[in-house]
Order: structure tokens, then sequence, then C-alpha cells
């Protein structure tokens, strides 16, 4: 390999040097990721699989507010992850925000531990699982994105880091079927403090992976923040509301000799970036980018929040094109949300016996729906792809919008179908489908500044299902325990209706 052919333009390593392909990056990198992947799965399943039980036979809790209880700490793990990839695109860069936020994850794990272990502590347990929530906030919209940053756009590492996508969501999965087989027993049996601590061995164990790795990432340096570069462009268009967009698109803004502003090389003014081509739609915010007399400052540099670049403006468009997407995921996500609360409780008032000797907890039937994602990824990835390319012409076998829809298609089948095994193992392939879909093309459509603030946007779709979950079940609670009724959701699941809900 050449020496410049060897460099991967944009990309340093821990050092602040030139990344080295021949060195540092692809798989090489990535294992390191994966095994950080697949041990904080083992430590945030350890704990959100059964934490409706902690809630409802540990701290007393009644069946609905233990489950609103589990979906609003939920739903705060997937809202931080806007904070962290704040953080990471404009200041820390996604390798700093993954080690600090880790940091305060594992702390929180331990406190967690503590205050299952010591009765004196019970009160600090929801201190300890929001500093959890704290700490996913960092991890959980960077890793995934960290992790396909170490391939590059070229057409022939395009493969390899759609693979990563497929087998990051498997290594996850991985440590959520050890959380299922394992540790729901130990909680359920040994004690909570247990149940607890092993989680929190773990992603101590994640901490380690992510460090060891260290000297073969490649890192992008943060450009700046988007939410800035965002308000900029929706300012600067309001402002220029009766100005004209030229019928040459050549002469807008992007640092050149033209009106339609950018720069004239291939990086564009946003540090680590590439330049993105003018696209025709949404037009109105062009505006934003064409040059005036009153754009520039006394010093003679352009006013921000007067004029901005093309790459800015489509950074705007790329956002309001993701939003339909993004808003299809919410649903899903509350169908999604009830494998942990619902599913568990409806779980405890069945026979758990099987055989005269063995008994299996509720929280524990998650084992199916993580064993079908884990067998269905690489069944998808090395089977199903090249079987539907044949067909398709498509490079991965469906596009990602396809993928996605076929996943939303068996999270509604299950609907129908009240035994728990197969809803379960229908979840899973919808997982297989819309999740690692929606990472991918989340991904691959977020401008290079802002991977991490899309991944973000798509997990705080998880956060909007999981609050839509709570007002479902705080609804239905004040609605149908009018007049002295028990509702749908008493504490004793065999006297209401659950199948109503």
């Amino acid at each position: 390999m050449a020496e410049d052919d060897a460099i991967y333009a944009g990309a340093v390593d821990i050092y602040g040097h030139p990344a080295d392909k021949r060195k540092t990056g692809k798989w090489k990198a990535s294992r390191f990721i994966l095994g950080n992947a697949c041990c904080e799965g083992l430590a945030y399943y350890g704990v959100s699989m059964n934490l409706i039980n902690y809630f409802q036979k540990h701290l007393n809790q009644g069946a609905a507010t233990a489950s609103t209880t589990v979906t609003n700490w939920t739903g705060t793990c997937y809202v931080t992850p806007l904070i962290g990839a704040f953080l990471a695109d404009s200041y820390l860069g996604r390798y700093w925000t993954i080690a600090s936020f880790s940091i305060i994850y594992f702390l929180g794990m331990m406190l967690l531990t503590l205050s299952a272990s010591i009765q004196q502590l019970e009160p600090i347990s929801y201190v300890a699982l929001y500093m959890i929530a704290l700490g996913t906030g960092g991890t959980k919209p960077c890793v995934s994105s960290f992790g396909a940053n170490q391939f590059d756009d070229t057409e022939d590492e395009m493969e390899g880091k759609s693979s990563f996508f497929n087998w990051y969501y498997v290594s996850i999965n991985i440590g959520a079927v050890i959380a299922s087989m394992v540790l729901v027993w130990v909680q359920t049996n040994v004690g909570w403090g247990w149940g607890f601590g092993v989680p929190a061995i773990s992603m101590a164990f994640a901490v380690v992976f992510f460090f060891s790795g260290s000297n073969l990432y490649w890192m992008q340096k943060p450009g700046g923040s988007p939410l800035t570069r965002i308000a900029q462009v929706i300012v600067a268009s309001f402002r220029k509301m009766n100005v004209q967009i030229p019928t040459d698109k050549s002469l807008l803004y992007e640092t050149g000799k033209c009106l339609l502003y950018e720069t004239v090389d291939a990086e564009c003014v946003i540090h680590g970036s590439r330049k993105l081509e003018h696209t025709d739609g949404l037009r109105f915010f062009d505006k934003a980018a064409v040059e005036t007399l009153n754009d520039q400052l006394a010093e003679g540099r352009a006013n921000p929040w007067r004029l901005c670049t093309v790459t800015q403006v489509e950074e705007l468009k790329s956002i309001i094109r993701l939003l339909p997407v993004w808003a299809s995921g919410i649903i899903f996500t509350t169908i999604y949300s009830q494998m942990n609360t619902m599913f568990v409780l409806q779980g405890n008032t069945m026979d758990q016996h099987v055989g005269p000797h063995l008994k299996i907890p509720s929280a524990s039937l998650s084992l199916v729906d993580t064993v079908s994602v884990v067998l269905m990824a690489p069944i998808y990835d090395r089977v199903i792809v090249p079987f539907a390319r044949t067909y398709t012409g498509h490079q991965r076998g469906f596009t990602q919008l396809q993928r996605m829809g076929i996943g939303h298609c068996w999270a509604y089948i299950q609907l129908s179908i009240f035994w728990q095994v197969p809803q379960r193992l229908l979840i899973g392939f919808a997982e297989v489908f819309t999740l690692i879909g929606q990472l991918e093309f989340f991904y691959d459509q977020a401008p290079d500044g802002m991977r991490s603030m899309c991944s973000a946007l798509l997990l705080a779709a998880f956060a909007l299902g999981n609050f839509l979950n709570t007002l479902l079940v705080t609804v239905v609670t004040v609605v149908t325990t009018r007049n002295g009724n028990l509702g749908w959701i008493p504490d004793n699941l065999n006297r209401g209706h659950l199948d109503y809900f």
C-alpha cells in the first residue's frame, strides 16, 4: 500500500498523528469495541431486564407504579444520549466521551449494588439508577458510531461497515442472553446484591475492553456544536426571507468566489468533515447560503448568523429528512418496551415450572428474544442479504428503509399473539430488521460532523416510546380504576384485564 493510501484522511490516532490504515482501524480495532458492547449489554440488561420485579417485590411498588417507574428510567437512558452526543460532536470527540461517561456508568452500577445489598441504602437506588442513565448518555450514541468510524468510506470497506452494525447488535445481545439465563435467576433465587454486583463487574470489563484498543482506534476531532450550526441556518434563512435564490446553485456560499457559500477544497469549514453536495429539496433554507452586502462583519469575516455554508444548510436538510423515519420508531419502541414490563408481570401469573424441579423466572423468557437476535443477525448477514441481492441488485440486499419496514411488520404481528414465546420470538425478528437497520440508516444519512447527534436522535425515539408507554399505563389506570374498580392493571393481574391493554 502506498504511503498516501495508508493514511485515513481526517482521522488521527490516540496520539494525534494521522491514522495509518496498515496499523490501526478496521476489524483489528473494532473487535475491542464489540467486546465493550458485549460486556455493556450484559451490564445494562442485567439491570433492566428484571428491574420491574425489583421495584414490585423488593421495593413493594404496585404493578402499574412499577411499570411506569421502569419505563421512565428506560426513557431517561435514551434521552441522556442527546447530552453525550452533543459533547462528542462539539468538544470531546467520541473516544473521550465514551471513556468519561463509562466511568460514571460503572460508579452508578457499584452504587446500585450497594443499595441492593444494604437495607439502609435502599433509598439511594434511584440515585444509582439515574447515574447509570447518565452514563448510558455517553456510550449509547457514540459506541456504534465510533465502531463504524474504524472503516473508511471506500467501496471496499462499506461491506465491512455494514457487517459491523450486525455484529455490534449481536454482541449486545450475547450480553443480554447471559443476563436472561444467569442474572435473572441469581436475582430471583440468590439475591439482588449479587444480581446487580455481577453486572457491575461486567461494566468494569467493558471499560477495560475499550481502553485496551486505544492504540488501534481511528479518531475524528470534534467539529464544533451541531446545534449552533443548525440554529445559524434557521436564523439566517428567516433573516433573508425576501432574498431570491439564484438559479445557478454554484453561486451558493461555501467560502469561494460564489454567492452560495462553501469552501473551494474537499474539506469544509466544519473541522474533520467533508463538504456536502447541494440538494434541491427544502429550498427555503438555501437562502441562508445566499451572500448579500449585509453579511460581512467589520473585520471582513462572514457573520455566521447571516451567512451559512452549503454544508451547514445540507446538515439541517439531512436532519429534517430523517424525522419521518425517526417518528416511525416511537410506536415500535412502545411495543418493544412491553417486554421488560407487562410481559414480565404477565409471566409472574403463569405456571413457571418446567418439570418437578425447574422453575423459570418470568424475566428469563427474554432469552427467547435475545437468542433469536443472536441467531437471526448472522443468518441475515450471510444468507438473507446474498439471497435478496440476487433479486434486488442492491449491495445490502434490501435498502435500509425496506429493512426497517419488514421489521415493523414483525413487531405489529406479535400484538395479536398471546403466548409469550411466539411474541418474544417475533419481537426478536423485528429487532434484527428494524433496530439494526435504523442504526445503519441513521449513521449513513448523517453528515460527518453530526453522526453522534443523529445516533442520539434515534435513541430519543426510544425514549419517547417509553414515555408514551408510561402515559398509556397512567391514563389506562386512572380511567379504569374510577368508581372503585380494580382496573385493567391491578397488582394481581389475574383479577384485571391486561388483555385489553
